[in-house]
């Protein structure tokens, strides 16, 4: 571990522009899920310190909102100027406090950094209208401007790049904040807004609490009547739940919630593309992915050389502490976490699913979860239904294009799809059949600051990312000036 970016990175609350101690002076503990240590102590927000930090962004609001769009503009380009210049230590802060191994640390900051760049790009385009009535009697001029206060709250799998992603186009829009971070991994979120002070946001835009009352804060947040917009990425257990809190205020919600990703490898697919883009579409993150690779259905004719293929690629990976050189596949979250995936294993093969590698607990410290391979996955088994969120591949069969979109769709879920084919009219057909909000075809990476990123069904509302992540964040006022005809 390293003492120092540890200790560079501020431990309280940040509200109104001030490093503050929680009211209480409660503070929780962050933990290496790598080692299990402790690695600091961080301030515990209570519901008072919610209410201050709801506080200095409705203070901050007006002021804020009146910004020229390019003094916003300019803030966010010297964050990402910053948060490129630091990459090593944020992507080493991340591996600390999350486990994902240096280089796809790394590669996250680069993806954070990037959504500061295009919102940065965004803020100097919000645009309007002006035209005549029909009846010419009056001319319809059309203003958008910021929605109002808001609450961000984050996941713990991609720390920095959560955070990002939503308060770029707050930034842009002329919206203050107030964000929450997930309590398992606070560091990296408390550095961005070290980051965001240095490149000159003022005063109480961005207000910061971390809390391990989730629940006894965000509540009062909601129903007080201040936050005008919650912009919230995690379960869709939870998203219900705040959804039904949104409604007592008719606060506007944007929600990026759980998936259950189908890859579809086709007959006619390129099996180096399959096998490469499942392992990118599986293994990024370890698995603890929104966009994971949930349930893998190839072709009967493709199933045994395809999963031998997998499972190859899958031993090739090295586990391990994610700071040491040349590790692949980190620790999973917490021991909640790895309890879950083996569970599911365990379930799959009492199916009769076949386990062709790992699937055993290691013994030691960490919580680590080998890459495992499962095939023969039946309907009725719990990780056809659930999403896994580890570096397990569950394999199933099919054998037409209709069987497999039927069981594509049948899910709640409708996050993102995996297509592999060769064949173009088939790779557009199935991608406009499939229920999802995004499609991977011959890839296993979808995720884009450019993009508009979100799901349908119960995977969310809303996009984030790309010229549609700005819709959140504003509201269309529409005049009418009578012509005088």
């Amino acid at each position: 571990m390293s003492p120092t970016v540890i200790k560079d990175v501020p431990k309280q609350l940040f509200i109104a522009g001030a490093w503050q101690d929680a009211e209480s002076g409660r503070t929780l503990a962050v933990d290496d899920p790598a080692t299990g240590e402790e690695l600091c102590l961080v301030a515990d927000a209570s519901p008072a310190d919610g209410r201050r930090a709801v506080e200095a962004a409705v203070a901050a609001q007006s002021s804020w909102a009146a910004t020229p769009p390019r003094v916003r503009s300019e803030i966010l380009r010297r964050a990402y100027d910053i948060i490129v210049s630091r990459t090593e230590e944020l992507a080493l802060l991340m591996t600390l406090e999350m486990g994902k191994p240096l280089d796809q640390a790394r590669g996250e900051v680069a993806y954070a950094a990037e959504f500061f760049r295009w919102f940065s790009e965004e803020a100097v385009r919000v645009d309007g209208g002006m035209t005549t009535a029909p009846d010419g009697k009056n001319r319809l001029m059309v203003l958008r401007q910021p929605v109002g206060p808001c609450l961000l709250i984050t996941p713990w799998n991609f720390p920095l790049a959560m955070g990002t992603r939503k308060i770029g186009p707050a930034v842009a829009a002329g919206c203050t904040m107030v964000l929450k971070p997930a309590p398992q991994t606070p560091l990296s979120t408390l550095a961005l807004a070290a980051i965001l002070t240095e490149a000159g946001l003022p005063d109480g835009v961005l207000n910061v609490v971390v809390t391990s009352d989730a629940a006894g804060v965000v509540e009062p947040m909601l129903r007080g009547g201040q936050i005008r917009k919650l912009s919230f990425t995690g379960s869709t257990q939870v998203g219900k739940i705040l959804l039904a809190q949104c409604a007592d205020k008719v606060v506007r919600a944007s929600m990026e919630l759980g998936g259950n990703a189908p890859v579809i490898i086709f007959d006619d697919a390129d099996l180096d593309v399959a096998v490469e883009g499942t392992m990118h579409a599986k293994m990024r993150n370890m698995g603890e992915a929104c966009t994971a690779a949930n349930r893998i259905f190839v072709h009967s004719s493709l199933a045994e050389e395809f999963a031998a293929r997998l499972a190859d690629r899958m031993e090739a990976l090295t586990v391990g502490v994610g700071t040491e050189p040349g590790i692949d596949v980190g620790p999973l979250i917490d021991d909640t976490g790895r309890g879950k995936v083996h569970q599911l294993v365990l379930d799959a093969v009492r199916h009769g699913a076949k386990l062709v590698t790992g699937g055993e607990l290691p013994d030691g410290p960490g919580c680590f979860y080998p890459p495992t391979v499962l095939t023969g996955i039946t309907a009725e088994s719990a990780i056809a239904q659930t999403e896994i969120f580890g570096p397990v591949a569950a394999l199933r069969t099919f054998g037409d294009e209709d069987e497999v979109v039927a069981a594509a769709n049948a899910t709640d879920w409708g996050l993102v799809s995996y297509v592999f084919t060769r064949d173009l009219d088939r790779a557009l057909r199935v991608s406009e059949r499939l229920e999802s909000g995004m499609v991977g075809l011959n890839t296993g990476l979808v995720s884009n600051p450019a993009a508009p990123f979100g799901g349908v069904k119960q995977s969310g509302l809303g996009r984030e990312g790309g010229r549609a992540g700005m819709d959140g964040f504003l509201e269309y006022k529409y005049i009418a000036i009578p012509t005088g005809n």
